[in-house]
């Protein structure tokens, strides 16, 4: 009687984990498409049995599982990284592109040409009061072009200012989410690991690698701490430190919770790549834009200085002024000068047109760095497409990186419904194989109970 006590018993216990198994399973099944889940697998210890009054056998609920692999993990997130960089500098550069168009009525190139050819219709006819007013309406629409050129590069900036400060924001979330997630981990450390939390763990982990380049120890308590580079603190156990950013004219700096300049720490990731975008490259685009205005604007004047107007008088009004303190390209304007004014004459020839034929031959000349107007917009144009071509491909193929590596992660860890099936259907015979012995079992304890009676 004493025997098949014991087999009832085991069989209840062998019940009881191959239970166990199925929610374990059912849960994988539940979170298959949760971001951070990795599988879980119950482990089923088989109890020795000696027959000869040893143990008594059966099994138990072993160990839970964890498929993660951490290698495969650091691998994604170094992935992701690299990715969020690229992907940030393509899309951020996408809204400069059309703006350097060659094409267009709006185009400085064009707005070059139609003003260097007002001055050569002028050139011929220098008395023609149409003509006059022409000029300086071609010179309008040349500080228009090189204005909404100026001012598209200024709303990039300004958009990129604000996903830096949108970047920084996610930062400190996801830093105050993981150091609540190390405390629920600390407050439950006697239950062991939770998968639910540890997948929220990972993803938040993921997700904050591709805002920046961070680095991730795992304590020996099992709390995450998290350094922003290596060395400026995110999440140290159950606290986080919060970084912030202060901008001026020389652009953004990102501090530590002390104050500190740690800009030089972010190396990657989306804010990276808004800090390379706001403090570098498009204020470098500002930059040679400003100087093509000025250059442009300082020999018009200059040339038309050396001149005389339509009533033989030197002129004492440029054509064209702008504020060389904030930006050339986005203040250039016309004067209120008139079309009287313009000196299309040369001293020697009172009433000639020999000033506006020289102002036209300047389209052509090497005045910019060794070359004409438009061959300088032409090479900064071109330099804005090979910026944009060059972080368009880095995006192709750090999605390809980041693809692999997930894919390899999910080889390893994630939840295959074909896989969970199949151990299900093995624990389902199980568990049946058991049922049907303490079903024998149930009819010899009632015979074994009769014969006693």
């Amino acid at each position: 009687m004493g025997s098949l006590l014991t087999s009832l018993l085991n069989s209840s216990q062998a019940l009881a984990t191959y239970t166990q198994a199925f929610s374990v399973i059912q849960n994988n099944i539940s979170n298959v498409n949760t971001p951070g889940y990795a599988r879980q697998t119950q482990d089923v210890v088989s109890l020795p049995f000696q027959p000869d009054g040893g143990p008594a056998g059966g099994v138990i609920p072993g160990p839970l599982i964890d498929s993660r692999n951490v290698f495969l993990e650091r691998s994604v997130q170094t992935a992701q990284n690299q990715f969020g960089q690229a992907q940030e500098t393509a899309g951020d550069l996408s809204q400069v592109e059309p703006l350097f168009g060659t094409n267009g009525s709006y185009s400085i190139p064009d707005s070059l040409n139609q003003f260097f050819g007002a001055f050569s219709q002028l050139a011929v006819s220098p008395s023609d009061p149409v003509l006059r007013q022409g000029v300086i309406n071609q010179a309008s629409n040349v500080a228009q072009t090189f204005n909404q050129l100026s001012q598209g590069i200024g709303t990039t900036l300004a958009n990129v200012r604000q996903s830096t400060q949108d970047s920084v924001t996610k930062i400190n979330d996801l830093a105050s989410k993981i150091a609540a997630i190390n405390q629920t981990n600390v407050n439950n450390v006697a239950a062991g690991s939770d998968p639910g939390l540890e997948a929220q763990l990972y993803s938040d982990l993921e997700d904050l690698s591709s805002t920046a380049n961070v680095s991730v120890i795992k304590a020996s308590d099992g709390t995450f701490n998290l350094y922003l580079g290596s060395q400026t603190p995110l999440v140290v156990g159950t606290k986080s430190f919060p970084v912030t950013t202060t901008t001026n004219s020389a652009g953004t700096k990102i501090l530590n919770a002390n104050g500190t300049d740690i800009t030089g720490s972010v190396t990657g990731g989306a804010l990276a790549a808004q800090l390379k975008l706001e403090n570098t490259t498009l204020p470098g685009y500002q930059t040679q834009l400003d100087t093509l205005a000025k250059g442009f604007a300082d020999t018009i004047n200059q040339q038309l200085a050396q001149g005389v107007d339509k009533n033989g008088a030197a002129p004492t009004v440029n054509l064209f002024s702008y504020n060389a303190q904030s930006s050339a390209a986005g203040s250039l304007a016309v004067t209120n000068i008139t079309a009287d004014q313009i000196a299309a004459a040369s001293s020697a020839a009172p009433g000639g047109g020999a000033n506006a034929q020289a102002i036209t031959q300047l389209a052509h000349a090497p005045t910019i760095g060794g070359v004409s107007y438009t061959q300088a917009y032409g090479n900064l144009a071109a330099q804005v497409g090979r910026d944009v071509q060059s972080a368009t491909d880095d995006r192709t193929r750090y999605q390809d990186v980041l693809t692999q590596a997930q894919a390899q992660r999910q080889a390893v860890s994630g939840v295959n419904l074909n896989q969970e099936a199949a151990t299900l259907l093995q624990y389902q015979q199980a568990y049946q194989a058991v049922g049907k012995l303490v079903g024998v079992l149930d009819t010899l304890s009632q015979t074994v109970i009769s014969l006693i009676q």
